[in-house]
Formats: C-alpha cells, sequence, structure tokens
C-alpha cells in the first residue's frame, strides 16, 4: 500500500540534530499532524535539543537520547536503555529525517512494520527502511524541499509549509524584560559557528555593526553557544553603540523567545539564523563554504551574500586557504542590512506615527 493511503495511530520522527536540521524539518511535522489528526506522533531528538520542541501543538511528545552517553565505558547500557524504550513505545510508522547511520539503527531497532527513509540516505542507513523515498540529491534543492519529500510521499505535499515554534510565554516576558531598555532597532547577532569555514571575521561583523549603529542607531544582542563568548566579546570591544551579551547564556526556550522580538538578524550559516527566518524575523548573512540556495534562510535567500571565490560553497569544514574571508568585505553587507533596516525603520515610524 503506498504511504498516501496507509493509518497510522503511534507515529516516530527521528531527526536528532542538529538545530538548524530540526528547524528545516518543522514543516513536515505540521503536515504529518494535518494527514495523521489523532496519532501519537514522537519526536526522537538529540536531548540537547529537546527543550525546543517542548509544547509544539502539533507533537505528542519527545523521546531524547544522551548522545555523550553514546560513548565510552556507559555506551552499551545507554544504548540497550535507549533501545529497549524506543521497542517498548511499538511504532508502527518510524520516518527517519536524519538519514545516517545511527538513525537508520535507531529505525530498525524500533521494529515499525513501516520504515519510511530517504533513498539516497548515507552511511547505509537506506537498507533499514522498508519504504525508500526519493528525495532531491544535495545540491539539487534547499534543505526545506528535501525534507518535503515525506510530506509529498504521505498525500500532504500540497500544504502550505508551516514553521511552528513553540514559544514558552514565561520565556517571552523575561526576554521582553532583557531587552526593555536598549534603543531599537534590535540587532540579534551571531558570530560563532562550529565549522571554523563559516566564521566571517569578528572584525568584518564590528565594521558591519558600527555602520549599522552610526546611521540607524539601535542596539546589538549577541547570542550563541558558551564557545563563541570570546568572540562576541571582541567584537562587542569595537561597538561605540549598545550591546546586550547573551552569549551562552539562554537555554533554546529563551533564545527563541529573544529571536521571536528582535527587528534583525545577522550571522553565520548557524542554527540561531535559521531559527530567526522560522520565527518571521528578517536575516543578513555572509556566505562562505555553504550555499544560500541549499542552506540560506528559507525564502530569505536575497538577503543573504555568497563568496564569490572559485571555491566557495565547497562545503569543507576546515581549510587552509581560508581566501572567502578577505573576499567577503563588510561593503557586500552593507546594502543589504541597510535595506533591511530601512524597511524595517518605515514601518516602525508608521505604527508610531
Amino acid at each position: 500500500m503506498s504511504l498516501d493511503r496507509i493509518d497510522a495511530r503511534r507515529i516516530a520522527i527521528i531527526k536528532p540534530s542538529a538545530l538548524g536540521d530540526i528547524v528545516h524539518s518543522l514543516p513536515v511535522l505540521t503536515a504529518l499532524r494535518t494527514r495523521f489528526p489523532t496519532a501519537s506522533i514522537t519526536w526522537v531528538v538529540n536531548s540537547a535539543y529537546e527543550s525546543l520542541l517542548t509544547g509544539h501543538p502539533d507533537l505528542t511528545d519527545t523521546l531524547p537520547f544522551d548522545r555523550g552517553a553514546m560513548k565510552g565505558v556507559r555506551a552499551i547500557g545507554a544504548a540497550w536503555s535507549f533501545a529497549s524504550e524506543l521497542r517498548r513505545r511499538r511504532f508502527d510508522l518510524v520516518i527517519d529525517m536524519q538519514g545516517l547511520l545511527r538513525s537508520g539503527l535507531m529505525a530498525w531497532g524500533s521494529g515499525a512494520p513501516r520504515r519510511v527513509g530517504f533513498r539516497n540516505a548515507r552511511e547505509g542507513s537506506r537498507y533499514t527502511y522498508t519504504h525508500k523515498l526519493a528525495s532531491p540529491a544535495f545540491g539539487a534543492a534547499h534543505a526545506v524541499e528535501r525534507m518535503w519529500a515525506v510530506a509529498e510521499a504521505f498525500g500532504v505535499g500540497h500544504l502550505p509549509k508551516v514553521f511552528r515554534v513553540p514559544l514558552q510565554p514565561s520565556e517571552v516576558d523575561a526576554a521582553r524584560n532583557a531587552l526593555a531598555a536598549l534603543p531599537r532597532p534590535w540587532v540579534a547577532v551571531a558570530v560563532g559557528a562550529k565549522w571554523l569555514t563559516k566564521r566571517w571575521p569578528a572584525t568584518h561583523f564590528a565594521e558591519l555593526l558600527g555602520r549599522s549603529q552610526s546611521r540607524f542607531g539601535g542596539s546589538c544582542v549577541f547570542i550563541g553557544t558558551g564557545d563563541d563568548t570570546a568572540l562576541s566579546q571582541q567584537v562587542i570591544a569595537n561597538l561605540r553603540g549598545p550591546a546586550l551579551d547573551l552569549t551562552g547564556k539562554t537555554s533554546l526556550p529563551r533564545l527563541a523567545a529573544t529571536l521571536s522580538l528582535v527587528d534583525v538578524m545577522v550571522g553565520n550559516d548557524t542554527g540561531p539564523l535559521h531559527l530567526a527566518a522560522a520565527l518571521g524575523r528578517p536575516g543578513v548573512a555572509p556566505y562562505t563554504c555553504t550555499r544560500v540556495a541549499l542552506h540560506g534562510p528559507y525564502l530569505q535567500a536575497s538577503s543573504c551574500v555568497e563568496t564569490t571565490v572559485a571555491c566557495g560553497g565547497s562545503y569543507l569544514k576546515k581549510c587552509g586557504n581560508m581566501i572567502c574571508m578577505p573576499e567577503l568585505t563588510p561593503d557586500r553587507l552593507w546594502p543589504k542590512l541597510a535595506e533591511t533596516l530601512d524597511a524595517w525603520q518605515r514601518t516602525h515610524s508608521s505604527r508610531s506615527a
């Protein structure tokens, strides 16, 4: 029986990480809820990202796993405990949207009679599926479009892609209080990235943001993990306008709440940029080793700027060359940021009138 005709009562979505990848998959969850209105839908997620999904209106619950516990002396016990819980839930449909060996083994270990994944999934994970979906190859479509192949297979591909990010009222109140004393526009800034090849220089950020504050005023709100603190401080030290450093100080719910309130997002190709886009915040971003068409903030490609060097968009995590960084100057991003803030200023002025 084709997937667009089957019924299911207990569904598991496997998409453990990372933050941007989870955000890219959110429209599929909402489409599946429309397709299976009374089913129990569980999201299998890395425990580090579980709180982002808490309270999602289309989700029944989450099944977290601790990736760190899957290493070292605790690995066997942790893996056995997780596999036992996965099987105990007796899922009748499992959808692997990660497409790697670990997620494929989760799908297989669930014991679900229907295990769905992509035909071009990596690391042999496709051999654990009972149903293999055609999906655009990497390089042929945006990540959101590639994930959307799941919705199409289940007969709900005609629906609009809806990004629902659960916001906790207490976190929104706390975020609003933290920003209240700062002059607007509020510009969220993410200077870090796990990949060295994604990290636009701190000096570039300082020059771009300094120009922004000179023309539009406002405040810079720095976000990211604790590992990004030194980079944020380096930029802040070179700004003359007000700045709030929240780097390493926000939970995922607080991060989402903060991004829901800011006026524009400036950052590298990382999770916060995509989370801000999902929350409807305009973003401006430099793209060095990745491509906007594949991993830009969804439907905001026009506000991103790519390097023009020959090796741009190589998807290398490390590079001994890095000629993209001096080539992609603040001057090239400034028109995009100025245009975005001009639009904010016009809208804000009309509302204040």
